[in-house]
């Protein structure tokens, strides 16, 4: 499993500001980071992972969104941005042994190449290149604290809309139909 150590080797490799936190207590998920820190959520990030099914090629796979600490992206806004059929969290064994991360723990960073990576692109535009964000290491006792530009810029993440439209409805009793006249 990755963790803590595998993410500062490869961050000291990329030559890449970066710090390891030993948190005061240890999380069960990612989500909890905000409590541990006593930071606003908009500086700790989530990756979540998401298993879908039948893109262009019609394969099954994952796919990680970056969002907030305790936010959920669409599932129709991921569905639509990375081309699938259909789209749900992933199962937990699934995220172990493709990410090798502990599910709930999974850093955005270090990630196999054959899995999309996506981002809330408020994140992105909400930050000064200088803010520093949080996310987790695989490890229930630790972070990584690294600058949002530079983890944004490492990890290739897509930005996505998370406003989706809703889907047009047809007016009561079908479609309508005129005729223009003859």
């Amino acid at each position: 499993m990755k963790d803590a150590l595998a993410i500062h080797r490869a961050l000291l490799e990329w030559e890449t500001v970066h710090e390891i936190v030993r948190l005061p207590v240890a999380m069960a998920h990612a989500d909890e980071l905000p409590k541990a820190l006593g930071l606003p959520a908009e500086r700790c990030l989530v990756t979540r992972v998401y298993s879908c099914d039948g893109d262009r090629r019609g394969r099954r796979f994952l796919t990680g969104v970056i969002v907030p600490a305790g936010e959920r992206p669409p599932i129709e806004a991921v569905r639509r941005t990375v081309g699938a059929r259909s789209v749900r969290p992933a199962h937990p064994d699934v995220v172990n042994a493709v990410t090798e991360y502990a599910a709930g723990l999974v850093c955005p960073l270090l990630l196999p190449d054959t899995m999309p990576l996506l981002v809330d692109h408020r994140l992105a535009d909400a930050l000064d290149s200088d803010d520093v964000v949080y996310t987790a290491t695989g490890e229930a006792s630790t972070a990584l604290g690294i600058r949002g530009e530079s983890l944004y810029a490492l990890c290739h993440a897509k930005p996505i809309d998370t406003l989706v439209p809703p889907p047009l409805k047809a007016p009561a009793g079908g479609p309508r139909t005129t005729r223009s006249p003859a």
